[in-house]
């Protein structure tokens, strides 16, 4: 096994409000995961297509000024997908997307990278890469190889102003757990996938159908974490808000950072609450500041 770690989806240009006027600013929940483990000293690649126009050029210098490997990128001249924001009053974010057409969502199994080669450490993968079509079936039928030699990390990451057929994004969830080691959802998202079910049964359907670890974000109320062996609860750290922007993605970067460096086997119990600790500041110090801006592992241990 490689110590290369994949993150795959997509990277765009968030169209922030500031004032008056919208700023474009690099996002989208796996690029944020892919710096964020940067920042944090690891080999992360990312995976995915990347436009060669302005915005698609201000994507890439952003990846690679955080340290993020760009070797298993697609480049073709395609536009970059956009994302035009809406905050509201206490900085939570909403979002309206341009995709069609875009280099964002242009994956193809001729460019992907081999897992049956590189046996990667572990592969996170989520949000819109994960539905948007023919994009999620060429990546599923691709993570399937991933997920016999390295554990995947899932992050459904519900955008439903992309997808509002709930039956249908369920069906497209149930696609990515059922290969997933581990999935990371917000209680957001949970609520709106399955505003009728307890969100601890959904986890323990999750868990029943082969994941490890089940992780719930609950934005400044903190974090649980399941397991078959219990579940571990944390709070959030309180701080002044800029935005939300990002700090799941910061979490799934904690969340992959405990996996390669203590194991999957070992995150139950007091070593689990020690990881979302961690996934907690970490978290808090993103929201602390404007857009996807995530912490480096001196910030986070300092």
């Amino acid at each position: 096994m490689s110590r290369e770690i994949w993150i795959c989806g997509e990277v765009l240009i968030d169209l922030i409000p500031r004032g008056d006027k919208k700023v474009a600013i690099v996002g989208g929940g796996p690029a944020n995961t892919a710096k964020a483990l940067a920042l944090l000293g690891f080999n992360s690649y990312f995976i995915d297509g990347i436009s060669t126009d302005a915005y698609g050029e201000m994507a890439k210098a952003e990846l690679l000024g955080a340290g993020v490997d760009l070797k298993y990128a697609h480049f073709t001249d395609k536009q970059t997908c956009t994302a035009d924001v809406s905050l509201d009053s206490e900085g939570v974010a909403s979002y309206i997307f341009t995709i069609d057409g875009t280099a964002t969502f242009d994956f193809s199994h001729d460019w992907l990278p081999d897992p049956s080669e590189i046996k990667p450490a572990v592969l996170q993968i989520g949000t819109l890469a994960t539905i948007v079509e023919p994009a999620a079936g060429i990546l599923h039928e691709w993570a399937s190889k991933v997920a016999e030699v390295a554990p995947i990390v899932f992050d459904p990451n519900i955008r439903s102003s992309v997808q509002s057929d709930r039956d249908l994004y369920q069906a497209a969830v149930a696609k990515w757990t059922a290969i997933s080691a581990v999935v990371k959802v917000s209680e957001d998202d949970l609520a709106w996938l399955y505003p009728e079910r307890d969100q601890l049964d959904v986890a323990a359907q999750w868990l029943g159908e082969g994941a490890g670890l089940v992780i719930i974000t609950k934005g400044s109320y903190g974090l649980i974490g399941i397991t078959s062996q219990g579940s571990v609860t944390v709070p959030g750290v309180k701080i002044e808000v800029a935005d939300t922007v990002g700090a799941g993605d910061t979490v799934g970067a904690i969340v992959v950072e405990a996996i390669v460096e203590r194991g999957l086997a070992s995150l139950h119990g007091e070593v689990l609450r020690e990881v979302l600790i961690r996934a907690a500041r970490a978290a808090s110090i993103t929201c602390s500041r404007a857009g996807a801006n995530p912490p480096t592992r001196a910030e986070i241990e300092g």
